[in-house]
């Protein structure tokens, strides 16, 4: 599967973007979409993921309450609604996709499939 990350831009603190991940070659049937974000300097860290089976969502700490990651109903198109963005929100946005079907949702060595990475730049 491969996977096209895009929806990136500038906008101002405290504004809105939504990020897409549009899956091809095959749809999403099992396992987790996960969105993932990469600073200058920083390691990749994860943001969000949806169970793709029973549509349970998973956030970290820092994007609680501002962010929301959805799917569509065709199985192909997943979405990271972002609100009240920061500039620490600054970063390389990725998603991925994993088939196995453990809790491990943040954990970026067992996504299989990766997108390419959209830019994510909030101004203060």
């Amino acid at each position: 599967v491969q996977l096209q990350a895009s929806g990136g831009g500038l906008v101002q603190a405290g504004g809105r973007l939504r990020l897409s991940c549009v899956a091809s070659g095959r749809t999403f049937s099992s396992g987790a979409v996960g969105w993932f974000r990469q600073a200058p300097g920083k390691e990749r860290e994860a943001v969000a993921a949806i169970n793709w089976s029973n549509g349970v969502t998973y956030y970290v700490d820092s994007v609680k309450g501002r962010f929301t990651i959805s799917r569509d109903n065709a199985g192909n198109t997943v979405y990271l609604q972002m609100s009240s963005l920061k500039p620490v929100d600054t970063a390389v946005y990725y998603c991925a996709a994993k088939e196995d079907y453990t809790n491990r949702y943040f954990v970026t060595s067992v996504y299989d499939y990766w997108g390419q990475g959209t830019q994510v730049t909030v101004s203060s």
